[in-house]
């Protein structure tokens, strides 16, 4: 899928990653890009069009499909973390956030957005998703259930609008230098470099694309005799 002359969306896209991936589109040629966010007032990016888009929201999607009947390339970026365990106390609540926005939400768009892709020659679909689709630790347990559904997500869309010729890439990556991983000590990835990453995958035609080191690491890992995503072992008792 090239992004040269295409009508691109991309989703929490006035800060991080998401307008990383707008400035992308941009220099890769994209005819118009449409950066949504909440607030639309808060997108800032010269040559894009701001859109106000509530991923949670039915109402913002069904404007959103009226305003792009000519979408080509949808990125669902917007995400949420909350820093929740699985077992703390009010995590329920805050795995229903983080599923309304990280799996609800890119659900809802890829399927109202479907058939003008459809319309459009097939296009493309983009979900960011994470390492930690694969992987769960402490105080990112929540976060971790709603990543693993939206690769799971992601893979049943791409058998589903495979007859429609509709490009799905899942891209997983670790962290990067955001406000998400503000505070947090570890190596991380610039947001340019993911999302050139990104949009080389999506223009070689790929349907998964590691944009980093750890993601490449972890994927590596998963097919260890002891699975990482099986963690540490117990002690022995």
């Amino acid at each position: 899928m090239n992004f040269k002359d295409s009508v691109v969306l991309v989703t929490g896209a006035n800060r991080g990653l998401g307008l990383a991936l707008a400035k992308a589109a941009l220099a890769a040629g994209a005819r118009k890009v449409y950066a949504a966010a909440r607030n639309p007032a808060s997108v800032t990016l010269p040559g894009v069009t701001p859109i106000k888009l509530d991923v949670t929201s039915e109402a913002d999607i069904a404007a959103a499909v009226q305003a792009i009947p000519d979408l080509t390339i949808l990125i669902n970026n917007a995400g949420i973390f909350t820093g929740s365990d699985i077992t703390t106390p009010g995590s329920a609540d805050a795995v229903r956030r983080e599923l309304e926005t990280n799996f609800f939400g890119p659900m809802a768009l890829s399927v109202a957005f479907a058939p003008a892709l459809k319309a459009n020659g097939g296009g493309a679909i983009v979900n960011v998703l994470s390492a930690l689709s694969w992987l769960s630790f402490a105080s990112s347990g929540t976060y971790s259930v709603s990543k693993s559904a939206a690769w799971a997500l992601t893979n049943g869309l791409r058998g589903e609008l495979r007859e429609q010729n509709t490009q799905v890439l899942a891209a997983h990556m670790g962290y990067m230098d955001t406000d998400m991983t503000h505070g947090l000590d570890a190596p991380k990835s610039a947001p340019a470099d993911i999302a050139h990453a990104i949009v080389t995958a999506l223009e070689a035609g790929e349907d998964e694309v590691l944009t980093d080191e750890i993601s490449k690491q972890v994927k590596q890992g998963l097919g260890a005799p002891r699975g990482a995503y099986l963690g540490e072992p117990r002690a022995a008792a």
